[in-house]
C-alpha cells in the first residue's frame, strides 16, 4: 500500500499559465502543469527544495508530477517519482518544451534521496504519439544538424535511478523511442507501438532504428521501421519489447508497486545492477563479464552488503540504508 497521493493538473484545457491543485492539503503533490495544448514555454515558476541539492518546480508546463511513498515510511529513499506526459489534446506529442520539462523532472528525482525510483506515463489515451510534427514539419537541414536535433532526448539515459515506462496507449515513433530509453516497460491493453517516421518520408531520430534491433531483433526492427506498422501490447510482450502487459486501468498501480519494490532495495546496488545491465548492450561479453565481477566486488564495500547478507542469515528483512 501507499499513501494516496496529489493529483494536480491545469483546470481546463483552454488555461493559460495557470494551474491548480484539487487536493492542496494532501502530502507528497510537487507540481502541476499547465498549458497543456499549446507547446511553448513558461519562464515563470518557482522551484521547491527537494534533498540532495535537487530542484523540482512547482508548476510545469507540459507534464504533471507526483510523489508516492510506501505505508512503511521507514524505507530510506522508498518514493516513487510519477511524471505525466500532459499535452492531451496533441496525444502527448512530444515537442522541445515537453521534453525540456521531462528532464528537468527526471534529472530532480534522480538527485532526490527520497526518491527510489521513477515512473514515467501519458495522460489520457496516449503514452507518446510521437514527436511533434508541427514544430519539426519546416526545419531545414542545417538547423537541425546544428542544434543536432533530438540529441537531448538522450539525457533520459543518463539518470541512474531506474525507470519504469508504464505505457497506457499509443507509443509511436518518438513515443516508442522515449519507452525504450526506459529500463522497465510495462504496456497497458490497449497500448500500440510502431516507428512510423517512413511515412513521413524521413527515418526514426531518436533510437528506433537502434534500441528496437536489440529489443527484438533485425528482422522485426527492419520490418516496424519500414513499414511503418504497429504492433499491439500483446505483440510487443511476446516479442520482448515489453516485460508485461497490464489492465489499463490498473497500469500505473502496478507500475507504482513495481517501484515501491525496487526503492526497497538498497540504492547504491540498485544503480549498479542497472549501469552493468546497461553496459552489457555496449560491450563484448568478457569485458561485460570483467565488469560485473568488479561491480560485484565493489559492493563489499558497502554498508548495505552487510546489512543485506547479515538480515538473510538472521531471516530478516533487511534495513538498508544506501550507504
Amino acid at each position: 500500500g501507499y499513501y494516496p497521493p496529489t493529483i494536480a493538473g491545469t483546470k481546463d484545457n483552454n488555461c493559460s499559465n495557470k494551474s491548480y491543485n484539487n487536493n492542496c492539503n494532501k502530502p507528497h503533490h510537487h507540481a502541476a502543469a499547465s498549458s497543456p495544448s499549446s507547446c511553448s514555454s513558461s519562464s515563470r515558476y518557482s522551484t521547491r527544495r527537494l534533498s540532495s541539492k535537487a530542484e523540482l518546480k512547482e508548476t510545469y508546463d507540459h507534464i504533471l508530477v507526483e510523489t508516492r511513498f510506501p505505508e512503511d515510511n521507514s524505507v530510506v529513499g522508498g518514493g516513487v517519482g510519477v511524471i505525466s506526459l500532459h499535452r492531451p489534446k496533441a496525444l502527448n506529442a512530444l515537442c522541445d518544451a515537453l521534453f525540456d520539462d521531462l528532464i528537468h523532472a527526471v534529472r530532480a528525482f534522480d538527485g532526490d534521496d527520497d526518491i527510489g525510483c521513477i515512473v514515467i506515463t501519458g495522460s489520457g489515451k496516449a503514452f507518446a504519439a510521437g514527436a511533434d510534427i508541427s514544430e519539426m514539419s519546416k526545419r531545414e537541414f542545417a538547423d537541425a544538424y546544428k542544434k543536432n536535433m533530438f540529441s537531448q532526448w538522450a539525457d533520459i539515459t543518463k539518470v541512474s535511478k531506474p525507470i519504469i515506462a508504464a505505457i497506457n496507449g499509443f507509443a509511436l515513433g518518438g513515443g516508442c523511442e522515449l519507452a525504450m530509453m526506459c529500463d522497465i516497460l510495462l504496456a497497458g491493453s490497449k497500448a500500440q507501438f510502431g516507428q512510423p517516421e517512413i511515412n513521413l518520408g524521413v527515418i526514426p531520430g531518436a533510437g528506433g532504428t537502434q534500441r528496437l534491433i536489440r529489443a527484438v531483433g533485425k528482422s522485426k526492427a527492419m520490418e516496424m521501421c519500414l513499414t511503418g506498422n504497429r504492433i499491439s501490447a500483446q505483440e510487443a510482450l511476446d516479442i520482448g519489447l515489453v516485460s508485461k502487459v497490464i489492465e489499463t486501468e490498473f497500469l500505473l498501480e502496478e507500475a507504482v508497486k513495481m517501484g515501491f519494490s525496487i526503492a526497497d532495495k538498497g540504492s547504491v546496488s540498485v544503480r549498479m545492477c542497472k549501469e552493468a545491465v546497461n553496459a552489457a548492450e555496449e560491450m563484448t561479453l568478457a569485458e561485460g563479464l570483467r565488469f560485473e565481477r568488479r561491480m560485484f566486488h565493489a559492493l563489499f564495500a558497502t554498508k548495505d552488503q552487510k546489512e543485506g547478507m547479515a538480515a538473510f542469515l538472521e531471516k530478516r528483512k533487511a534495513n538498508f540504508t544506501n550507504e
